[in-house]
C-alpha cells in the first residue's frame, strides 16, 4: 500500500474517533442541561467560548501547523479533548455555566485543531492540482464519512446518558482517546505540513481575494445551519414536539449521518463522472434551492397550521435542507484545498475554517436567543437571510473561477 495513502488512512481514523466524542458531548450537553432546567438561551451560552475558540485556534492553528507539523496539531488536538472530558466527570454541584464553558473552551479548541489538521492533510497526501477530480472525491469522502460519524456520536451520546449517565459517558469516552492518541503517536509522520519557509504570524491574514470571498461565504453558511439547529431544533423537539431524549439523539444523528453520507456522494451529484470540475459559479448555483428551505418551513408557523402539521413540515423540510446543505459544504471544502498554497497549506485552510467558526459561533448565539425571545420561526427566517447573503458574497467566486480557466 502506497505510504501516503497508509497516511492517509491514520488520519482519517484519527479524525473519524475525535469526530465520534465530538459530536457525543455535543448531543450530552445539550440534553443533560435541558433536563438540569437551562433555558435554551444558558445552553447556547455553555457553547459560546466552545465555538469563539473555534474561531482563534483555526486562525493560530493554521500558523502552528505550519510550524509543528501537522501530526502534532492533531495530537495536542486529541489532548485537549481528552483533558475536556475529564473536567466534565466531576458532580452536577461542580458543573456551574462558567466551569462548563471552560471544559467547552478546551474541547473547541481541540476539534478544531483536529480538524485543520486532517483537512490540511488531505492537500499533501492526495494528487496534486493536475488531478482535481482526485482531491475532489477524497475531500468528500473524508468530510462525509466525518459527519456520518458525527452523527454516530449524537446517537451516542443520547445513548450514554441513558445507560451510563453524564459523568461516566464523559469517562469512557476519555478513554477511548487515550487509546487512540497512543496509537497515533507512532503511525503518523513527524514532518506532515510543515512548511518549508517559516511563515511569520503576519502572514496569517495575506489571504488571496478568492479565498477571502470563499471564507465569507462560508461564515454565512454555516451561521444559516446552525441559527436553527444547534440549539432551538432539539429544545423545540423537547418543549413542543414532547420527544425524549432519545427520540431527539436518534433523529439528530441519523440527520447528520444522512448529510456526511451525500457530502461523500456529492462529486457525482455535482456531475464529476462528466468532468465537471466545482468552480465558484457552482458554489453560488448550489446556495440558491438551499435558501427557499427554511421560508417554506416558516409557513407552517405563519399559517397556524396544527402541531402534528409542522411536525412533519419541519422534519421533511430539515431532510432537504440537510442533503442540499451537504452538496454545498463540500464544494466549499474543495475550492478551499483547491485555492489554497502547497507550502503552508494549513495557513489558507486555517483561516477559512476561522470563519466557518465564525459563523457557528453567530449562530450558536443566535439559536439560543432567538428561539428563547421570538421562537423556531425566526431562527428560520434568519437562516434564509444569512443564505441569501452567502449566496450574493459566492457571486464574486464566480469571477474568480473565470479568471483562473482563462489562466490555465
Amino acid at each position: 500500500m502506497d505510504s501516503a495513502f497508509k497516511q492517509y488512512l491514520v488520519v482519517t481514523g484519527n479524525y473519524w474517533a475525535f469526530t465520534i466524542t465530538d459530536g457525543a458531548l455535543r448531543m450530552l450537553v445539550v440534553l443533560y442541561f435541558y433536563g438540569l432546567g437551562y433555558s435554551a438561551l444558558e445552553i447556547a451560552t455553555l457553547f459560546l467560548l466552545y465555538e469563539f475558540f473555534g474561531v482563534v485556534t483555526n486562525l493560530v492553528g493554521g500558523w502552528l501547523g505550519a510550524h509543528l507539523g501537522l501530526n502534532n496539531t492533531m495530537q495536542i488536538g486529541l489532548l485537549l479533548q481528552i483533558i475536556a472530558l475529564g473536567m466534565l466527570t466531576v458532580d452536577d454541584s461542580l458543573l456551574s455555566v462558567a466551569y462548563v464553558m471552560v471544559a467547552q473552551a478546551l474541547s473547541g479548541i481541540a476539534k478544531d485543531l483536529n480538524k485543520m489538521s486532517a483537512k490540511s492533510s488531505v492537500k499533501l497526501l492526495m494528487p496534486g492540482q493536475d488531478q482535481q477530480g482526485s482531491l475532489y472525491k477524497w475531500v468528500a469522502i473524508l468530510t462525509g464519512s466525518k459527519n456520518s460519524l458525527k452523527g454516530a456520536g449524537f446517537f451516542v451520546g443520547a445513548a450514554l446518558l441513558t445507560i451510563l449517565g453524564f459523568q461516566n459517558s464523559m469517562l469512557a469516552m476519555a478513554s477511548a482517546l487515550v487509546a487512540i492518541l497512543f496509537a497515533s503517536f507512532f503511525l503518523l509522520k513527524t514532518d506532515l505540513g510543515k512548511a518549508k519557509s517559516k511563515p511569520k504570524f503576519t502572514h496569517l491574514f495575506s489571504k488571496s481575494r478568492s479565498i477571502n470571498i470563499l471564507s465569507a461565504a462560508r461564515l454565512f453558511l454555516f451561521g444559516a445551519r446552525d441559527v436553527w439547529f444547534v440549539v432551538a431544533l432539539p429544545v423545540f423537539f423537547q418543549a413542543s414536539l414532547n420527544w425524549s431524549h432519545t427520540q431527539v439523539g436518534t433523529f439528530m444523528a441519523l440527520w447528520i449521518i444522512g448529510y456526511g453520507i451525500i457530502q461523500g456522494f456529492a462529486p457525482v451529484i455535482t456531475g464529476l463522472k462528466k468532468g465537471k470540475i466545482p468552480d465558484g459559479k457552482t458554489a453560488m448555483l448550489w446556495v440558491f434551492p438551499l435558501m427557499l428551505i427554511p421560508v417554506l418551513i416558516t409557513g407552517a408557523f405563519f399559517f397556524n397550521a396544527e402541531m402534528g402539521t409542522i411536525e412533519i413540515i419541519l422534519v421533511g423540510g430539515l431532510l432537504i435542507f440537510g442533503g442540499l446543505f451537504a452538496v454545498n459544504s463540500s464544494v466549499h471544502s474543495f475550492l478551499i484545498l483547491t485555492y489554497a498554497r502547497e507550502d503552508g497549506v494549513s495557513l489558507d485552510v486555517g483561516f477559512y475554517y476561522m470563519a466557518n467558526a465564525m459563523g457557528r459561533l453567530i449562530g450558536t448565539i443566535l439559536s439560543g436567543a432567538m428561539y428563547q425571545w421570538y421562537g423556531l420561526e425566526a431562527c428560520l427566517i434568519t437562516s434564509s437571510l444569512f443564505l441569501f447573503l452567502a449566496f450574493i458574497i459566492s457571486a464574486g467566486l464566480e469571477r474568480v473561477g473565470a479568471k483562473q480557466k482563462e489562466a490555465a
